[in-house]
């Protein structure tokens, strides 16, 4: 059938308070950029829910969609209908013909903001019942676990009646929570990490460093990829990307080989703690698990978190590998963040980094170098560009690199 309107419950927004306006807007104005390609959808928020008016735009491409907005509880696709009891119960009839099989149990819930209908919500729930009693087979009414509700809605304008009721992600609308930077490998924990902080209503922008000639542009592209496939949850992501190769080569070879990895961390973090307060942001996520590897013990972070008070932000921080990958699996970044294209932490890693290195060590070997210099130099070269829903990177390198063969 033809949905005329979609109608949107809200998440944890009825928990917010005076803020509760706000929250809505903001989930409203992702909601809109999401199906911005559907000129003809028509939004209206309200205290309770959001009407999403299709004016012909197909619920199927606008469900795809719904699916990945933070902020959402539940939804409902809905079909408008005159107010008249035939055309309730035509439509009532059509929407559960499509749904019902044999063994499922229904109800039907009428509710109305116009009390001078005709009917009161108990008439229309018997009436209603009655006549689907009357031309679906099998049809059996239980009221407190159905397996489908017929909703009816009898406001000023219409009657206004569904049969699904879809979950969407919750969380909170991405945007709500203020501003920060992702610290964006080409791994599996850092898109998670992403994921956790947008759902958690967090504006992200994404921090990636790389090292030509030591990295490729594949290992580059992968990244922007993996921003393209977060881009669902937000419409759009911005993508930094920081040149690091300088920075790696004068670590490698001025300083011990334990503490090459906690040094290099160390500038990856004030560079990330340069571009938060340049860009306005507040904090600086990244995707650590405790322990999982030499940087991530306690001690490693102790060393490391040294060059900053920024909130540092690990979403991630506790979860088992396997509850890691399953929910990259979910989200979509796992067949990708899988793919074998080295990044610059990997490519420098000593083969015995120190897994409890000492802070004071740590602050004397980085005061060997001219830190000042080789993060200016680095901040001088970033690059910026905003990364959209599902952009596509890689294969666009592999036809570039074919090209030059």
């Amino acid at each position: 059938m033809e949905y005329t309107e979609v109608m949107v419950r809200y998440g944890e927004l009825s928990t917010k308070g005076k803020n509760r306006k706000d929250f809505i807007n903001r989930l409203a104005t992702n909601v809109e950029r999401v199906l911005k390609d559907f000129p003809q959808i028509e939004f209206h928020p309200r205290h309770d829910r959001m009407h999403i008016i299709l004016n012909g735009a197909p619920f199927t491409e606008v469900d795809k969609r719904l699916k990945k907005v933070f902020g959402i509880q539940t939804y409902s696709p809905a079909i408008k209908v005159p107010k008249t009891l035939e055309d309730i119960k035509k439509t009532s009839l059509e929407l559960m013909n499509e749904t019902f099989k044999p063994g499922m149990t229904f109800k039907v819930n009428t509710k109305r903001s116009d009390h001078k209908f005709e009917y009161d919500t108990n008439q229309l729930n018997n009436l209603i019942g009655d006549y689907l009693f009357d031309h679906i087979d099998h049809l059996k009414a239980e009221m407190k676990h159905p397996d489908l509700v017929l909703r009816i809605e009898v406001r000023q304008d219409a009657v206004y009646i569904s049969n699904q009721l879809l979950h969407g992600i919750g969380g909170m609308p991405v945007g709500t929570a203020g501003k920060a930077v992702m610290m964006l490998s080409g791994g599996i924990d850092s898109p998670v990490a992403s994921y956790l902080a947008m759902k958690r209503g967090v504006d992200i922008e994404m921090v990636h460093f790389f090292s030509p000639p030591y990295t490729t542009e594949k290992a580059l592209a992968k990244a922007k990829e993996l921003t393209g496939i977060l881009a669902n949850y937000a419409g759009k992501i911005n993508f930094i990307a920081v040149p690091f190769a300088e920075i790696q080569e004068t670590i490698k070879e001025k300083l011990p080989e334990g503490y090459l990895m906690t040094v290099q961390r160390r500038f990856m973090l004030q560079l990330a703690d340069r571009i938060r307060a340049k860009r306005g942001g507040l904090a600086i996520f990244n995707g650590e698990s405790v322990g999982q590897v030499a940087s991530q013990t306690l001690q490693s972070m102790v060393a490391i978190n040294d060059v900053t008070t920024t909130p540092v932000i690990r979403p991630v921080a506790t979860m088992d590998k396997t509850e890691i990958i399953k929910l990259a699996e979910d989200i979509g970044t796992f067949d990708l963040s899988i793919q074998p294209f080295e990044d610059c932490c990997t490519i420098f890693a000593p083969p015995r980094p120190k897994t409890k290195p000492k802070l004071d060590k740590a602050r004397e070997y980085e005061a060997r170098l001219d830190v000042e210099g080789l993060i200016q130099r680095a901040m001088d070269g970033i690059e910026v560009m905003p990364i959209y829903p599902n952009e596509k990177f890689i294969n666009d390198k592999i036809e570039e690199d074919q090209d030059l063969l």
